[in-house]
């Protein structure tokens, strides 16, 4: 079942570099209480996911700031070195996204947003979306048909629909 508007965040950890390695983080700690925006993307260094789609939350963020966001996720299903490499490549570490590694891809599936695609080496990877939540519930959803797409899960389509 894919989750939907009106729909919670599943509780998931997520994995992200430390100052001391890796550290599990909880989706539902980040989001009680605030205001959150998640996209996901079907692979980091990826063509439409590296040129396209963080650099829209990159040139965002400070209007997301100016509706009350207070914090934009990036989850991809990668381990969380490459997440690490990949936010410090964008600059989206530098721009204070928070990138987070869905290694096994079980947050993937709990939203019911996992799909292949043998041929290009992607397996059990997200589709690409984008979400604005309000303490964990689901209140934007904005949803890619062909995972090459970055248009309506863009940062700048997100931004307009809240």
């Amino acid at each position: 079942m894919t989750i939907s508007i009106g729909d919670t965040l599943p509780e998931a950890s997520l994995i992200r570099l430390g100052a001391n390695g890796p550290e599990t983080v909880s989706l539902h700690a980040l989001a009680k209480g605030r205001k959150i925006v998640v996209f996901a993307v079907p692979g980091a260094f990826t063509p439409t996911c590296h040129s396209s789609h963080v650099p829209s939350f990159i040139r965002t963020k400070d209007g997301f700031a100016a509706k009350g966001v207070d914090e934009i996720i990036c989850i991809s299903v990668n381990d969380p070195f490459v997440m690490q490499a990949w936010g410090e490549a964008t600059g989206a570490t530098a721009a204070g996204l928070t990138m987070l590694a869905d290694a096994d891809s079980s947050f993937t599936k709990a939203m019911g947003l996992d799909f292949s695609a043998p041929p290009v080496g992607l397996l059990a990877r997200s589709r690409r979306y984008a979400l604005y939540a309000e303490d964990g519930v689901i209140k934007q959803l904005h949803l890619e048909e062909s995972p090459g797409q970055c248009e309506i899960s863009g940062g700048e389509a997100l931004l307009a629909a809240i």
